[in-house]
């Protein structure tokens, strides 16, 4: 046999040998001989270190060969490839990969399908969505556990097995002789590669190197799993096989190096301290025993049992700072199964210990890649599962000692989710593997090694623990793997069974959850503000909503029917149990410690939503599973601690804790939260309330929320625990708390579809709200597994129900809009719930949101005109088992305080608002609404006596109560107090809200005396609190603990305090209608309704009570009093019968009558200031609309008609900085503001009305050959080529890439001032946008983006009106006049040589329009810097903005009127600095075109002789840049009849021009025709105003010389009279629209508007070209013209300048002439309407410059060009790609589409700014960064409004937010 080290073909030969030996005799002697060949080249000794690479690669060869038995490999693969049953997909994806996610073909919610799959499958029309992978996965397609069929792609719908052929057996013969030993040298590697790190200092960079030298070895079995299944089938059966693995890796055979690795083996599995800590479990196994036989199992029996503890020593001193208290509480349940769970691992085949290194090297991504792909097949899936159960817990150990948890746990999760989110295979693993157990056991060790003692209630002797949020587990969220995997499989039914079946798995899990009771507490700060602010909050409400209610959310889900019972019973047995241990635990009593409280209460959340669901969903006996009274008592304290805390840390008393805890108590109440938290805490305080003493509960929250003392009919009071600034916020507080827990019905009987309605009221009320913001808004499961999907389809059916949707609408400059859903009006009417709205809000500013729109709508609908207050909504009936909660709103307690505060806001006691009042009216209105039954209408109430304390009220029931008049009152009070002066008289109610110990110690006294007794809320409450512990407890003396809260001070802490009694002789009735007298301000306003309208009694429920404010309410209430018994309908009538004299005594009155006037006066302020307000906004209104308009071209033609008929000697301006008004002057010029900019948009004109596409395909490419920035510039240079350099450059314009344009905000200023601006600015410390060095700067007035000032020219207009006269000059004058005043040069009114400040001023702008744009766009000369480049630079910055006016109009000036830049035109002043500028240049008067345009020249030679290269034909010269150069060079200002006859030559030449162009167009044969006709009419008189005479001489002309020869021209189709006069009138139709639009400028005048048709004489007529008489015969272009010199003569000159050119160049003439130019206007790209087009095609796209795929792909909308942002890879002289394709493509502007975040960003110079999206989703909403992921379509409006703004160049103006990019874009 060869050696190891033949050559390529050799290995062949030797594989095929060998392959055939096999199949035949010998077998068994060719396999030992394989094995010794493999076992040299596969040799660990050829590892790392050793040359390894080249190793490598040689033994992947090998392996190649024989794998192949000798064949190519890749016919090979396509053998394999032939029995591939491909029934799964199974495509392993890594992080950040985009996949697909869809809902309604997906049964797990973890399904995800490859875009492929997804686009090869259905799913038109089905709640889907695309997303950015976080952990990596693998497609699911084909997997009917996960997905339904219906969904699978095409590929994957054939059901395996029917054709597959069977494997012929010597195909795989070589693999599976050959992959046993491949896979045990890997492992080989891999054992070899491992060092313990010494003293836990990971030694990642040799992990790093190994896995490197090996990643070849894994890429090839990765290369393996993707031949098909039957490949795969062999590579399970090698990696299971435990024969293999006994025979390779025991380490008994003789080979050294077998021997070595499998000691490190043993080394590392020692080394991971894999014999779990015994020492952690408590529960006395003997540890001796155990650590024996671990170590037996390792091989190295000859340890002692010491080492093993040794082992778990390390994890001991990690933590042991903290590790107080730690192993006395961990209950584990049964010492057999955690031994077995934590037990020692051992290896029985490849596979696992193939994991067992993934694991220890955490990871590596490729190794996880290769361990996926395996899955499709279904053995290995069932033995890979069990392995990864078999070690949960090592991967959890190196989870937490890992330093990269984060990647190590997505790379967990990727792996988990995949094996977890099957039910069939859950469930096998959990019956065969313990899986529950595991996992529950892990999850608790876990969280073991961060516990730390609880302090809270009693710091000292609390035996409870809770785990320590400022660990790194905890902030890091390394629990999350092991929490996700526990939720995913509690999502399968069988697995939730069994969990909730198992006693004690319940018991651990309690206990598990126990840990978080009373986590990150809060202490409050009392003196001085916290140092520093802790953020462990985060920490802990995450680990509670993860790993304490998103598991109870798994398991309620399948404790939906009655036949779950059992289970419920099991959580709450153990849930209560679990909380009686921590009660006992903190040693609580009775009383929360004060200034304490925790937001974590998961135990109490777990039992009450349990509970919930037992009576919503199982038809359990509430009182079957509630506890004791006690017990209920206990329950109660905590969750009401919360509440009261809310109230607190809203009242600002929280304030020296720092902001963190406001952000707790609104991450409470959060959508994400609340439905674990705070709706779990008020339903059991409910259900708390429902079964325990209503006057207890009442009494207990009023102490809570600490204003017990403020509730006295007493005026003035003493708070012991309160500061008066907080006491009326906190009974306010109270008061809401009362009614939220009074009326939410959210567990008590409500539906989900009428919770979910609530709900989205609730958020819609609030604000519009978008439909993304919606779904995130309404709290849904929050256990994502659960099957409650919020796109489901009752959400849409509420939704359309309850919102209209207002689609995105664009103002112009204004934001962009989403579509937003704003509620029906019936909701306002009759759902707004201001209980929702309070329970639900974050912000206290969303309450007073929701009421403004509410006020706003009743306004708008006419229902109330006043300031409302929130409308009493009718609740859904109460679920029976909770009808208890009704005794709170009938108990005398309750009453008490309601006739307290009606009494004290009556009387204007302090601390009181309409808020208190509003709430009182409320649980007024409960009670009536609520009432436990019709009561008798006799005097006294049955059954009433007994309960009676005092003489406060007889019953219990508010509708008897209410009429209950109290004559006296007895109250304590301070000395100083008003009511100590009088006598106590007979009968006295004695009122003991006042304060506690003192009035208890008189009541003592009182209880013999006969007087009536002092009711004390207090004293009540423990008195009750007292009978229950009694009929609980015989040994109730032992429970009431001496040591309580404060509130028990010594006797006589507050001395000054003497009992007074008060006259009030009130019921509730009479307060309430007095109540109504003092809000409408009226004596007797009330009448009782029913006196008038009997029916009102019987209809109650009548639409003009449901909205209005107080006195609504008070009427509305007074009306249920009525209704509901007799004998207060009877009391009303005879208390309005009464006219009541005002209640307060005359000292109060006069108090009163101040705040009236107070009152009146604020309400008069507040009128002066909305009438100034209004005025300012309407001032401020009419500004913008002069200063802002961007879009509307009419509101201006006022203004410009205006200043061009005043014939005011001179200009006057404004200057915005410092007010003053004056003319400009020399000394002190005046300017206007300006922007000016670089711009390509004119060269981006393509002669197609077809818009482009963007690019979705390879096929489609955009070439920028057809745009007219490429066609000038091609031009030019061929003009240079053959003519004069300075004089080509005088035959075009230059500037349609990167010319500037100039616009202004129409505001002026002294250019002095300006500079005293800029300099304010510099040194104005403030961040702006914009870059002050630059000379940008905001205009003073309009805040419009500007980077530099125009001087205005001193002119004055009264010329303007001389020079509009017609002059009746003669042609010829005119031309000789105007060739005169060019030759007499500088001759300007203001003399230049003179250094003025103007000229100075107008020398600096011309230097910053320069420097505007790039050098290589003012650079055309073949000699840089020469003059001409000056010269042709300035006339074309006029020609720039004058084309792109034309452009802002729409290509035509159809419309007429002034100018669409109004009065923001600033043509004018720009050309006058022009014009100074050009008239520097002086024209050499042999080359001035003028003298070539109206004198025949004399001598034809001349020409031939002089220089080498001729001048510029006329014929080819641009007639538009002709006329620019003219002006320009005229003295300013120029005569209108100078300006009239320029335009009249450069007509003729134009026409000249057209039928040169026509001529070449036309076939041999017309021209022959032509060119006779002319002969005829030559001499007839009117032949020089006919196109055909004058076509005709063209034609002849230009035969002379060589123009004709070659004949390709593409014909005319007809060459009939009429299609040639349209094709003259339409080549000549852009320079009559830049001349019109010159003189509008120059001269002023209106365009006039006109149909499309008659463009062309509406122009000439305007231009003066036509003649005025000329209406008989049909009009004709040739009519305008009028020549300066005979025709023919001219022409003939013209055309022999062609034929000479035409001898020496005569491919070239035609090229030349110029053409009829047909621009279409600017457009961007074309987008396909569905976003997924251009994703797909981009977001993999390799960029062409680097050929990588960009992290960051973009796209430029102008031009289509693919870039990469932010890359470095495409960087060049430290410009990164965007910035750089943005000066390139659009001189400084750029708009790229971002691919992977769909928004759009504009560049403009070195700032940019996010514009926002052009595509939206169904409903009408960006996603910016595809977060959401739903299928985005092209919005049109917003793409019209991106392309307007880019061709009127204002992104500057619209957008606000501009940033520097630095180039790093």
């Amino acid at each position: 046999m060869a050696g190891a080290g033949a050559s390529g073909p050799d290995k062949g030969v030797t594989a095929a040998q060998l392959k055939t030996a096999l199949c035949g005799e010998s077998g068994a002697e060719a396999a030992g001989e394989l094995r010794a060949l493999l076992a040299r080249v596969l040799a660990p000794a050829a590892g790392p270190g050793s040359g390894g690479g080249e190793a490598a690669a040689e033994a992947l060869e090998w392996c190649r060969c024989l794998l192949s038995g000798g064949e190519p490999w890749d016919s090979f693969v396509q053998a394999v490839r032939a029995y591939d049953p491909a029934t799964l997909c199974g495509l392993v994806w890594t992080a950040n990969f985009v996949a697909y996610r869809c809902r309604t073909c997906g049964i797990s919610p973890c399904m995800s399908l490859c875009a492929e799959c997804f686009h090869q499958g259905e799913h038109a029309g089905h709640d889907y969505n695309m997303f950015r992978s976080q952990a990596g996965g693998a497609c699911d397609c084909g997997d009917s556990n996960v997905m339904r069929e219906a969904g699978f792609c095409k590929r994957h719908r054939i059901k395996s097995n029917s054709n597959v052929p069977c494997v012929p057996k010597d195909l795989l013969m070589m693999s599976e002789l050959v992959l046993p030993q491949f896979i045990f040298s890997l492992i080989q590697h891999l054992r070899e590669g491992y060092n313990e790190p010494a003293l836990d200092l990971p030694s990642e960079k040799d992990l790093h190197k190994i896995l490197q030298v090996l990643e070849p070895h894994v890429s090839f079995l990765e290369d393996l799993t993707k031949m098909g299944g039957a490949m795969r089938s062999v590579l399970t059966q090698v990696l299971t096989s435990q024969q293999f693995y006994k025979d390779l890796s025991s380490g008994v055979g003789e080979n050294a190096c077998a021997k070595k690795s499998h000691e490190k083996y043993l080394i590392a599995l020692k080394g991971s301290g894999l014999a779990f800590p015994e020492d952690k479990i408590a529960c006395g196994m003997q540890e001796q025993g155990a650590g024996t036989s671990t170590l037996a199992v390792q091989g190295l029996a000859g340890a002692t049992a010491a080492s093993g503890q040794g082992d778990s020593s390390d994890e001991e001193d990690q933590d042991g700072s903290q590790g107080v208290g730690k192993r006395k509480r961990v209950k584990l349940s049964s010492t057999t199964k955690d031994q077995s769970i934590m037990d020692v691992l051992k290896h029985k085949c490849f596979l696992e210990e193939l994991l067992f290194w993934t694991i220890k090297y955490e990871f590596p991504q490729k190794m996880v890649t290769f361990l996926l792909n395996m899955l499709p097949d279904q053995d290995y899936k069932i033995a890979f599962t069990k392995t990864f159960v078999q070690h949960y817990a090592f991967i959890m150990k190196t989870l937490k000692k890992s330093h990269e948890s984060d990647t190590m746990s997505n790379r967990i999760v990727h792996i988990s989710v995949q094996l977890f989110s099957n039910e069939e295979l859950a469930r096998q693993v959990t019956e065969e593997c313990q899986l529950l157990d595991i996992m529950v056991t892990v999850l608790l060790y876990m969280m073991e090694s961060c516990l730390i003692k609880s302090e809270l209630q009693d710091e000292e002797n609390s035996l409870h623990v809770v785990v320590n949020c400022g660990e790194a587990l905890l902030k890091n969220n390394t629990y999350w793997p092991l929490v996700s995997d526990f939720i995913n499989i509690l999502s399968h039914q069988s697995v939730a069974k069994k969990f909730l079946e198992d006693h004690g798995l319940l018991v651990t899990w309690m206990n598990f959850v126990s840990f978080f009771q009373g986590m990150n507490l809060n202490k409050r700060e009392l003196n001085e503000h916290v140092e520093f602010e802790s953020q462990t909050y985060y920490a802990a409400f995450a680990a509670e909503l993860e790993a304490c209610a998103q598991p109870m959310w798994g398991l309620l889900s399948h404790c939906k029917v009655r036949e779950t019972q059992e289970y419920t019973r099991n959580v709450v047995r153990y849930c209560l149990e679990a909380l009686q241990d921590w009660f006992d635990a903190i040693n609580f009593v009775d009383e929360p410690a004060p200034n304490q409280v925790t937001f974590h209460l998961p135990l109490h959340r777990y039992f009450a939503m349990f509970l919930s669901k037992a009576v919503k969903c199982q038809e359990l006996d509430l009182d079957t599973i509630l506890p004791d009274q006690e017990m209920l008592m206990k329950l109660m304290i905590h969750p009401l601690q919360i509440q009261a805390s809310l109230s607190e840390i809203h009242s600002n008393m929280w304030v020296r804790n720092g902001l963190q805890i406001k952000g707790q108590a609104m991450t409470y109440v959060q959508s994400h939260f609340c439905n674990s938290m705070i709706d779990p805490d008020i339903y059991l305080l409910q259900v708390c309330a429902s079964r325990l003493d209503p006057d207890y509960f009442i009494s207990s929250v009023f102490e809570r929320f600490k204003v017990v003392d403020l509730l006295t009919m007493a005026s003035q009071h003493q708070n012991t625990v309160l500061d008066s600034e907080h006491e009326r916020s906190m009974l306010e507080g109270a008061l809401t708390f009362l009614v939220l827990l009074l009326s939410l019905r959210l567990h008590l009987g409500m539906t989900d579809d009428e919770i979910l309605r609530a709900e989205m009221v609730a958020q819609l009320c609030m604000n519009d709200r978008t439909h993304s913001s919606l779904l995130d808004l309404i709290p849904e499961n929050p256990n994502p597994k659960s099957g409650i999907i919020p796109g489901s389809l009752s959400f849409e059916s509420v939704l359309s129900a309850v919102a209209d949707f207002k689609a995105p609408v664009f103002e112009p400059g204004g934001s962009m809009q989403q579509g937003m859903y704003t509620p029906k009006a019936e909701v306002w009417d009759k759902e707004f719930d201001p209980v929702m709205v309070i329970l639900r809000t974050v912000y206290r500013r969303d309450v007073q949101s929701a009421m403004d729109r509410y006020t706003a709508f009743l306004k708008q609908s006419g229902k109330f005109p006043g300031n409302p207050w929130p409308p009493y909504k009718k609740r859904t009936p109460l679920h029976p088992s909770y009808k208890g909660l009704i005794k709170l709103l009938h108990c005398k307690t309750l009453h008490i305080v309601l006739f307290t505060l009606l009494y004290k806001i009556l009387m204007d006691h302090q601390n009181l608002s309409e808020h208190v009042l509003c709430m009182v009216l409320y649980l007024v209105e409960l009670g009536l609404e609520n009432s436990p039954e019709q009561e008798s209408d006799e005097e006294e109430s049955a059954g009433g006596q007994e309960r009676c304390h005092d003489s406060w009220f007889p019953g219990s029931n508010l509708v008897s109560n209410m009429r209950h008049f109290i004559n006296y009152v007895r109250v304590r009070v301070p000395e100083t107090a008003p009511e100590v002066k009088r006598e106590p008289p007979a009968s006295t109610s004695s009122d003991g809200l006042a304060s506690s110990q003192s009035s208890r110690r008189k009541s003592l006294q009182r209880e013999n005396s006969g007087t009536a007794q002092v009711f004390s809320l207090v004293a009540e409450r423990r008195k009750k609190f007292q009978e229950i512990i009694n009929r609980n407890t015989s040994e109730a003396n032992q429970v009431v603990r001496p040591k309580t809260s404060m509130k028990w001070s010594a006797p006589g802490a507050t001395p000054q305090l003497t009992t007074a009694i008060l006259e009030v002789k009130e019921s509730i009735l009479s307060l309430l209608i007095k109540l109504h007298h003092k809000l409408s301000g009226k004596q007797n306003s009330y009448y009782p309704p029913w006196l008038d309208d009997v029916d009102v009694l019987i209809h109650t429920e009548i639409p003009r009570y449901s909205h209005g404010d107080g006195m609504t309410a008070v009427e509305r209430i007074l009306l249920k009093a009525a209704v509901q018994s007799r004998l207060n309908k009877r009391i009303i009538e005879e208390i309005c019968r009464k006219v009541t004299p005002p209640v307060p005594p005359k000292k109060i009155s006069s108090a009163e009558k101040k705040t009236l006037d107070k009152e009146e006066r604020r309400q008069k302020a507040r009128e002066r200031q909305q009438k100034l307000l209004a005025e300012f906004a309407s001032r401020q209104k009419s500004f913008m609309e002069t200063a802002m308009d961007v879009e509307s071209p009419d509101a201006d033609i006022a203004m410009e008609v205006a200043t061009s008929e005043q014939h005011v000697s001179e200009a006057i301006y404004d200057c915005v900085i410092c007010g003053q008004s004056g003319p400009s002057t020399e000394d002190r010029p005046t300017g206007l503001v300006v922007l000016l900019q670089a711009s390509s948009v004119l060269g981006q004109c393509r002669n197609s009305t077809e818009p482009k596409k963007l690019p979705t395909t390879e096929e489609e490419q955009i070439y920028p050959w057809d745009t007219c920035a490429a066609l000038h510039d091609v031009r030019l240079t061929t003009l240079q080529r053959y003519f004069k350099d300075s004089s080509c450059l005088q035959a075009v314009s230059i500037g349609w890439e990167g010319g500037v344009y100039v616009q202004t905000c129409g505001h002026t200023l002294h250019i002095d001032c300006h500079k005293s601006y800029m300099e304010s600015l510099r040194n104005d410390q403030v961040l702006q946008g914009f870059s002050v060095d630059k000379g940008e700067f905001t205009c003073p007035l309009c805040r419009q983006f500007a980077n530099s000032v125009l001087p205005c020219y001193p002119g004055n207009n009264v010329e303007r009106s001389l020079w509009q006269s017609h002059s009746n000059k003669c042609m010829q004058d005119l031309v000789q006049e105007v060739e005169d005043l060019q030759e007499q040069l500088g001759t300007f009114p203001v003399s230049i040589s003179s250094e003025t400040n103007l000229s100075k001023e107008m020398e600096s702008v011309m230097k910053d329009i320069k420097s505007t744009t790039q050098k290589k766009y003012t650079d055309y000369s073949k000699t840089p810097g020469s003059p001409d480049n000056d010269f042709l630079f300035m006339y074309s910055v006029a020609r720039t903005n004058l084309e792109l006016e034309l452009v802002h109009r729409g290509g035509n000036l159809c419309s007429g009127g002034a100018s669409t830049a109004g009065k923001r035109s600033c043509l004018n002043q720009l050309f006058h600095v022009l014009a100074m500028h050009m008239r520097l240049y002086s024209i050499d008067s042999a080359y001035n075109p003028w003298r070539k345009l109206t004198q025949p020249s004399q001598d034809k030679n001349s020409e031939l002789i002089s220089e080498e290269l001729p001048e510029v034909p006329v014929l080819y010269r641009d007639v538009s840049s002709l006329l620019l150069i003219q002006i320009l060079t005229m003295p300013q200002p120029l005569h209108k009849e100078h300006f009239t006859c320029i335009i009249k030559v450069l007509f003729t030449l134009l026409y000249t021009q057209a039928l040169a162009a026509l001529s070449v167009k036309c076939s041999a044969e017309d021209r022959m025709a032509w060119q006779e006709s002319e002969a005829l009419k030559k001499n007839a008189s009117s032949g020089e105003k006919s196109w055909e005479v004058l076509l005709g001489h063209v034609i002849s002309e230009l035969s002379k010389g060589k123009i004709y020869e070659e004949e390709e021209a593409e014909e005319l189709t007809v060459v009939n009279p009429d299609s040639v006069e349209c094709y003259l009138q339409q080549f000549c139709l852009p320079f009559l629209r830049i001349t019109s639009l010159l003189q509008h400028h120059l001269f002023g005048g209106d365009l006039p508007s006109c149909q499309e048709d008659e463009e062309f004489t509406v122009l000439a007529s305007c231009l003066g070209l036509l003649p005025p008489f000329q209406s008989a015969h049909p009009f004709t272009s040739a009519s305008c013209l009028d020549w300066p010199v005979p025709a023919f003569d001219m022409i003939s000159q013209w055309c022999s300048e062609l034929a000479l050119f035409a001898d020496r160049q005569p491919d070239q003439v035609k090229v030349l002439l110029i053409q009829e130019p047909k621009w279409d206007l600017p457009r961007l790209l074309q987008l396909p309407e569905n976003y997924n087009t251009i994703f797909q095609y981009y977001h993999r796209k390799t960029c062409t410059v680097c050929t990588k795929v960009p992290k960051d792909p973009a796209v430029c909308l102008v031009c289509g060009t693919f870039v990469c942002l932010k890359g470095l890879c495409c960087k060049q002289q430290s410009y990164c790609e965007c910035v750089l394709h943005s000066q390139n493509c659009g001189a400084g502007t750029g708009i790229f589409l971002l691919i992977n975040a769909s928004v759009i960003i504009i560049i403009r110079g070195h700032r940019f700014c996010l514009w926002g999206s052009v595509y939206l989703d169904a409903h009408g909403e960006e996603d910016r960064d595809l977060r959401r992921g739903k299928p985005l379509y092209i919005c049109k409006e917003r793409y019209k409004v991106l392309e307007q703004q880019w061709v009127s160049h204002t992104f500057d103006h619209i957008n606000k937010r501009w940033g520097p990019h630095y180039n790093g874009l």
